[in-house]
């Protein structure tokens, strides 16, 4: 597997030298071809450290096994990725620096380099240890890290490093109180009542059109495809209630005719199919948002290099996309099962009621959260549901030795990242 994907690489490289010729002479063709593999890197660590946000639950409600989890999330991250994807990317990722010390070509090929990698790096080292981390987080780390470097502290955007902060409080809290909410919801009207397989059947229609109402508001207003098409807040909530309706509605009538009836004492088959179309979701919409912390550094570099120019924004070409996507599926493939058995398995038990309580928690954390222009991370946000709904039985419910070591990581993500990136950026300004 490593001698293919080196081989593709060096292929990938040579053809790129056929799309445009770099404009910028000397090592500017040599950087871009540690762009790709440091690229193709990154991507490879959102796949193995991100699935958890999309298919853990899942997993751990046995709703699906790990085989299944990491072959729909590889597919579907790769789906979103070419289709959903931005073909347009800031330079300058979250805004966390200031423009000026991307206006010279060479320092932001740099430090585009010195992000990738050290960003990667950290994740590669989270992943190891089977801890979520904010892929996202890391990056603007990374970018932090270079940017002090190149232009002192001034350059950076405390207001926007606060806020980053900020989210490892607000993302998971909010999570968690969804979470419990909406299980407690489901415990009182259908687990804890007789014939509960029925009243599962009988109420199917709100849970599906709850989860589709927030899905098709998020896909409208947090994908790269659904912010071109510019819906207006009312025509995209009427838009979603209509199509929640009416899946709603299907669902129910699907569910009465092929789920088999179980003597009534058991919901859990019903919410098993909601879970796995949940699951499903989030690993389109990480695919389309997320293989821009890969891609968004490596399309500066692709575009300097071809262009001897850099801008606000560049363009992102098709094939990096799918460059990114393909990145992402073999991380989840190769390496995805160890963060999916942490978050799935090692906070608390989960059943499928309380998997579809935790995918509705962070799907609505990221949706509210991003409208009110808060700070949120889906990582958080999917271990705050999991919190949620383990403190529905009260505090015994938790793994608090668990949850310690992943809030340690959320906070050394930032200052681990940047770090890093310090050291790789004044390595690679000796070097070139």
């Amino acid at each position: 597997m490593p001698l293919v994907i080196g081989l593709g690489l060096i292929l990938l490289f040579l053809v790129t030298l056929n799309v445009g010729k770099p404009v910028l002479p000397g090592f500017k063709p040599f950087i871009l071809f540690l762009g790709y593999i440091v690229g193709f890197y990154m991507a490879w660590n959102i796949g193995a450290n991100d699935v958890a946000n999309s298919m853990a639950s899942a997993v751990g409600a046995k709703a699906i096994t790990i085989k299944q989890a990491v072959i729909i999330a590889g597919i579907l991250n790769v789906v979103g990725a070419v289709f959903i994807g931005s073909h347009v990317t800031n330079t300058i990722r979250k805004g966390i620096i200031t423009a000026e010390v991307m206006s010279d070509p060479h320092i932001a090929l740099l430090g585009a380099l010195s992000a990738l990698l050290a960003s990667a790096l950290w994740i590669t080292f989270a992943s190891w240890k089977s801890l979520p981390v904010s892929t996202t987080h890391s990056i603007v780390g990374a970018m932090i890290g270079f940017g002090i470097v190149a232009g002192g502290f001034s350059v950076v955007q405390w207001g926007k490093v606060g806020a980053v902060v900020a989210s490892w409080i607000i993302s998971p809290f909010l999570s968690m109180v969804i979470g419990w909410t909406m299980y407690k919801i489901i415990t009182r009207f259908i687990v804890n009542k007789e014939d509960a397989f029925g009243k599962a059947i009988k109420y199917s229609p709100y849970f599906i059109g709850a989860a589709i109402f927030i899905i098709v508001l998020s896909f409208l207003f947090k994908t790269p495809l659904g912010k071109d098409l510019a819906l207006t807040i009312p025509m995209a909530i009427g838009i979603a209630f209509a199509i929640a309706t009416i899946t709603g509605m299907m669902g129910q009538l699907i569910f009465k005719k092929f789920v088999p009836y179980n003597d009534g004492d058991d919901a859990e088959p019903i919410f098993k199919r909601i879970q796995i179309g949940t699951s499903c979701y989030v690993a389109l919409a990480h695919g389309a948002n997320d293989v821009a912390n890969a891609i968004g550094p490596l399309a500066v570099i692709y575009f300097i290099v071809t262009s001897g120019s850099i801008g606000s924004t560049v363009s992102v070409p098709p094939f990096l996309l799918f460059f990114g996507g393909i990145g992402i599926a073999l991380g989840i493939w190769m390496w995805g099962y160890r963060v999916m058995s942490t978050v799935g398995e090692k906070i608390t038990p989960l059943n499928n009621t309380r998997g579809f309580s935790v995918d509705f928690a962070a799907a609505t954390t990221v949706l509210v959260a991003s409208k009110f222009g808060l700070p949120v991370s889906t990582t958080h946000s999917a271990v705050g549901g999991v919190m949620g709904v383990g403190m529905s039985n009260g505090k015994d419910g938790i793994n608090f030795h668990v949850i310690g070591k992943i809030v340690l990581y959320w906070i050394l993500t930032v200052p681990a990242a940047a770090i890093t990136s310090m050291i790789i950026f004044n390595i690679l300004q000796k070097i070139f």
